[in-house]
This record gives structure tokens, C-alpha cells and sequence, in this order.
């Protein structure tokens, strides 16, 4: 399977959103890596996919209270 990267505007602001955020990230399938740009305006989370839709990562975020929005590309 191809893996590509896919990015999210969202409103992860600080290490401790990241955390409340990592578990499910890290075991998502279909996520190989994640990283989010706190120093970023738009809080820029990217994901290498391994076969997970951006549909699925907006709603593992929602899930934990916060927002986001996919960036095309």
C-alpha cells in the first residue's frame, strides 16, 4: 500500500493537547508516523498513512475534544 502524508489544520495548541491525543494516534491502524507543529499558526498536524482516510483522523481528534480540518494538497 502506498503511504502518503496527510496534513490537518487544527487547534492542538500545546505538548499537553498532544498527549491527550498520542494513544490513539499511535495505535490507529494505518498510521505509521504523526508529528504536530505547536509553533505553527494553524497548529499543523501530519500523518504518514498507511491506508487510514482522513475521515478516520478527524474523527480520532474529535473524539478528544478537539478540531480537525484536512489541508488539500
Amino acid at each position: 500500500m502506498e503511504s502518503k502524508n496527510l496534513q490537518f489544520k487544527t487547534n492542538l495548541n500545546c505538548g499537553n493537547c498532544v498527549a491527550k491525543v498520542q494513544g490513539d494516534l499511535d495505535s490507529a491502524n494505518g498510521i505509521s508516523e504523526w508529528n504536530v507543529d505547536t509553533a505553527n499558526s494553524d497548529k499543523i498536524l501530519t500523518v504518514k498513512s498507511e491506508g487510514i482516510s482522513e475521515d478516520e483522523i478527524v474523527t480520532i481528534i474529535k473524539k478528544k475534544g478537539f478540531k480537525a480540518e484536512p489541508i488539500s494538497q
